[in-house]
């Protein structure tokens, strides 16, 4: 569904991207791993279409984003739901309100249809009944739930989520594991994952990619991965302190 090819991008004279490629299959779940910094949120702005990259395609469903103008990105988006690191909820607007946003702003819906599809959402999410509650009334755990019940509100073919258990405990950090799980094989929808929690990593992934010095260096099942022969990868994995990531950091 997604062909990411020889992706490179320059940010105010730091050279982010340098030449990323990696396939993602439909209804798959793909988790990109990777040191904080490293480029993984810019990939994800890529992928959406808010970044344009200096080099390289982005295929979905076999039509390459990069060349396609505002208007074209615009329903391109209407596919493509995304899941912010925090939630990024608007504070004066209460859960429906968040949650509806998005066919507010892309469609003429009537209001009734809206309704339906944000408490339709927020079912989804476990989190009916909440509508009319402002985002200071809900814990991280829920603001995390909102924020997943809008990406699904637009009924998307991908959902996009940066580091959706960042901030929280372990406990909240697992129901959202258990959340993206449970939405992947109900709905069969294509899924990719930035974080650097290999516990979320490994539960939630069909396939486990690690984005370093701006290129994917490895790929394959979580259970590959684990096990694993390269030294930057076992390194970050297994979160050591000593290792070629951070003895590379010493000579620089």
């Amino acid at each position: 569904m997604i062909e990411i090819s020889g992706l490179e991008k320059n940010l105010s004279g730091n050279m982010v991207l340098r030449g990323v490629s990696l396939k993602i299959e439909k209804g798959s779940t793909c988790v990109i791993i990777g040191r904080s910094g490293c480029g993984k949120s810019v990939l994800l702005k890529h992928i959406v279409g808010i970044l344009k990259p200096d080099k390289g395609r982005i295929l979905i469903d076999g039509k390459d984003i990069t060349l396609l103008n505002e208007r074209d990105l615009d329903v391109l988006r209407l596919k493509i739901g995304l899941v912010f690191q925090g939630g990024a909820l608007f504070d004066s607007m209460n859960v429906g309100e968040n949650v509806g946003f998005g066919l507010i702003e892309h469609d003429r819906i009537p209001q009734v249809e809206i309704s339906n599809r944000v408490e339709e959402s927020l079912s989804m999410v476990g989190l009916s009944g909440i509508s009319n509650l402002m985002p200071a009334d809900l814990s991280g755990g829920m603001k995390k739930r909102v924020a997943l019940a809008r990406a699904l509100c637009i009924k998307p073919e991908i959902i996009l989520y940066d580091e959706p258990t960042t901030g929280l405990d372990p406990i909240s950090a697992d129901s959202i594991n258990e959340l993206i799980k449970n939405l992947h094989d109900r709905i069969n929808i294509t899924s990719i994952v930035v974080t650097h929690d290999m516990r979320s990593a490994y539960k939630i992934s069909d396939k486990i990619a690690m984005l370093y010095q701006g290129k994917i260096i490895a790929e394959g099942a979580p259970e590959e991965i684990q096990v694993t022969k390269d030294l930057v990868v076992h390194q970050f994995i297994n979160g050591l302190a000593h290792g070629p990531i951070t003895e590379k950091l010493r000579l620089l």
